[in-house]
């Protein structure tokens, strides 16, 4: 079962990515020459760049793909918050690599959601994002305490 859902993290994830690269290059012609590369808490860009500025987050989750694939390949030389030992090493590296394939998903989610929403700006400034921005970081802030409970729970 544990395999199942960790296998299904990594579809969706892959999932993700590959959306997002197919849609920036299915619009990428369509964009201005100058696009917004960073938005301020009301969602109204602050900063401005190049077009090409929007393979940013395509290629950013790519690198966080394979930096946690790795990571998740290798658990034993996580920071764990005790000791890990025969008994508990199964549950903890679990938990760790759930909640490493969980944050990615989350991250993709949220990249997914900047991208769509610097593209329409920049197509049509009277745009909103679809999903509120900071909407993101108490899904974050609750999975990691759930994470670190769930750890000292089955430590």
């Amino acid at each position: 079962m544990e395999t199942v859902i960790l296998t299904v993290f990594d579809i969706l994830n892959l999932v993700l990515i590959l959306l997002l690269w197919i849609y920036i290059l299915r619009i990428f012609k369509k964009l201005p020459e100058k696009i917004p590369t960073h938005f301020d808490l009301e969602g109204k860009p602050d900063h401005f760049g190049g077009k090409r500025f929007a393979f940013f987050l395509p290629v950013l989750s790519v690198i966080f793909y394979v930096v946690f694939f790795f990571i998740t390949k290798y658990p034993e030389t996580g920071n764990f918050p005790f000791e890990i030992t025969e008994v508990n090493q199964k549950m903890q590296f679990f938990i760790m690599i759930f909640l490493l394939k969980w944050l990615l998903f989350l991250i993709l989610l949220m990249f997914l959601n900047i991208q769509d929403y610097t593209v329409r700006y920049s197509l049509n400034s009277d745009s909103k994002a679809r999903v509120y921005i900071l909407l993101f970081i108490p899904f974050i802030f609750i999975s990691v305490m759930a994470a670190i409970i769930s750890a000292y729970i089955y430590q």
